[in-house]
């Protein structure tokens, strides 16, 4: 592939990677009642099960005051759970409430359902198999640093 390939490839996957990421925020009517960093902030502590919220902060590139502002809106509706560390009184440990849980499998959920949905309405089974086989690769650019 020549340079200007490459490019090309590059703006072709990026506009159709963004597209398809606005189609599936849009396809969960319960992740609408949170913004994106709201989700992630969800999403974080569910794959790492409890943070600091110094910790998060960093993860999602935000100052430690708009952190703070995300997690008093997240723990006032119940989506997570903040308790004292045991070995430093001065730190606060963030996990995921039951709740919390729920609705982030519930969004997970419908917009997997949309999916495939959609997937069987537009693919044939040839190319859901070339779907399937560019994963590794897809895996590998979201993991690239």
């Amino acid at each position: 592939m020549t340079k200007e390939n490459d490019i090309l490839l590059a703006s072709e996957l990026r506009a159709v990677v963004t597209r398809l990421t606005k189609k599936m925020r849009k396809e969960s009517s319960t992740a609408a009642q949170l913004s994106l960093t709201e989700r992630s902030t969800i999403a974080l502590l569910d794959q790492h099960g409890e943070l600091l919220p110094t910790e998060l902060a960093a993860m999602e590139k935000i100052t430690t005051q708009s952190m703070s502002q995300i997690l008093n809106k997240l723990l006032l509706l119940g989506i997570i759970k903040r308790r004292i560390s045991e070995t430093d009184k001065r730190k606060a440990i963030i996990t995921l409430s039951d709740e919390g849980r729920t609705l982030l499998y519930q969004v997970r959920h419908e917009r997997e359902e949309w999916l495939n949905k959609a997937l069987d309405a537009t693919c044939t089974e040839e190319e859901k198999a070339l779907l399937k086989k560019a994963i590794g690769p897809l895996t590998k650019l979201v993991d690239f640093d």
